[in-house]
């Protein structure tokens, strides 16, 4: 492939980490040519090692030669510093403490490479080649084992002062409530997958201690089983208990995107993970909870909608990165 047009993405992750090549095409598009995932079962350094190693293999397989490889993308779970390129122990990394993700690559391969959070990424590829596309404003919502968000600003990343734009699961929704984010009735707390099990062991445990039994829960010692997605699961059959969870959680969810319009002002609110999987039930409680509560000029302009490229939105992140670092000017090229 004689021309630079070969992107590789990486995504590090607390289960398991991948390494990505795409192509982009004439028009814009990306295609994905060639993936490899492994698990993130030892420490940084024989981590880094396989992923050089593995991106080496790649392009080898795919017969793309060094040369055509135009950047490299690295998403990562924060805190980070994205502008030295630096892991700073993310909560779900342990012993990853100032981890110089971007030297090894930049030094191997002679292409600009860069670093962002995951949610960062994931709004760069939704913002790209998903649902977001064409947009000038974007916010991208993970909803899924956490609640992170991503911001396109005028047509660029926002990731703020030191990183740390975005953290909306922080945000305080009740005194009380589920924890997320090590914070009680955060907004994580509600919706999130940890959440929402969190949610449903509590409510679940009042019911069987008054003699009721659950679709998703039977007994006290059936609690600790309890997931988001059991919870899902008996909602969409009707599951009283199940659903009155989710209306809990839609409620909050529309709260939650409520000050994001009213504060941002945003074109689109892209959801991912759990919100596109029960979106018959979600959507109708949250935009009737953001009509009551956002201002209705803002909300006049936004849709809300599920992330377009669903499940797979995490292949692309890497690779969004890489994108962002040719063509945004003013991106830190590491």
């Amino acid at each position: 492939m004689p021309n630079r047009n070969v992107l590789a993405g990486i995504d590090i992750g607390g289960t398991k980490c991948a390494v990505s090549l795409g192509v982009l095409e004439d028009d814009g598009r990306i295609e994905l040519i060639a993936k490899f995932q492994f698990p993130t079962e030892r420490g940084p350094e024989h981590v880094m090692k396989t992923l050089l190693s593995e991106l080496e293999r790649l392009l080898l397989a795919s017969g793309v030669a060094d040369d055509a490889l135009a950047a490299i993308g690295i998403s990562c779970g924060g805190p980070l510093d994205s502008e030295a390129g630096i892991i700073l122990s993310p909560p779900n990394l342990p012993g990853w403490d100032r981890i110089d993700a971007c030297a090894p690559f930049r030094e191997r391969f002679s292409c600009p490479v860069s670093l962002q959070n995951d949610a960062n990424a994931c709004a760069l590829a939704e913002w790209r080649w998903g649902a977001g596309k064409g947009c000038s404003n974007m916010i991208f919502l993970t909803f899924g084992t956490g609640m992170g968000s991503g911001l396109i600003l005028n047509g660029r990343l926002y990731s703020g002062t030191n990183d740390m734009a975005g953290e909306v699961g922080h945000m305080r929704m009740e005194d009380d409530g589920p924890t997320g984010y090590g914070k009680v009735g955060s907004f994580e707390g509600f919706c999130s997958g940890g959440g929402i099990a969190q949610l449903a062991v509590k409510m679940a445990e009042e019911r069987i201690r008054l003699g009721d039994t659950q679709a998703f829960c039977h007994s006290v010692s059936d609690l600790a089983a309890i997931t988001a997605q059991k919870v899902g699961e008996a909602a969409r059959l009707g599951d009283p208990l199940a659903l009155e969870i989710f209306a809990i959680v839609g409620k909050q969810l529309g709260r939650g995107l409520a000050l994001l319009v009213d504060l941002l002002n945003p074109e689109r609110i892209v959801i991912g993970s759990i919100y596109g999987r029960q979106l018959a039930l979600l959507e109708p409680i949250v935009m009737d909870e953001l009509r009551r509560q956002a201002l209705p000029r803002s909300l006049s302009v936004c849709r809300i909608v599920p992330a377009g490229l669903q499940e797979h939105v995490g292949d692309y992140a890497g690779l969004s990165v890489a994108w962002n670092a040719l063509s945004d000017p003013n991106f830190q090229r590491n």
